[in-house]
């Protein structure tokens, strides 16, 4: 995947960070960066065997993090509806 696309598809990151992240990624063999010298220079990257090895671990750790996003979520909106009913008393 071209640098450009990754940088679009990351929301809220800046090319310095991205370049961070990649070269760690790169550097720990989860990723590889191939580099076409051609005007302008094409930099693209890669996912390695060894990332294909924990992708599905990282989806579910993924899904288990927006569960409990949802639960912590609804439990804030829950709190925040009980606190403001009417003929409560909040300071009590």
């Amino acid at each position: 995947m071209r640098f450009g696309v990754l940088r679009k598809n990351v929301a809220g990151i800046s090319s310095r960070v991205l370049t961070e992240r990649l070269r760690k990624l790169e550097n720990k063999g989860f990723v590889f960066r191939h580099y076409q010298p051609t005007i302008p220079p094409a930099v693209t990257y890669g996912i390695t065997d060894r990332m294909k090895d924990i992708e599905k671990v990282l989806a579910q750790l993924e899904g288990l993090a927006r569960k409990w996003q949802g639960e912590e979520t609804h439990a804030s909106t829950k709190a925040t509806v009980t606190r403001t009913e009417p003929g409560t008393n909040a300071h009590a």
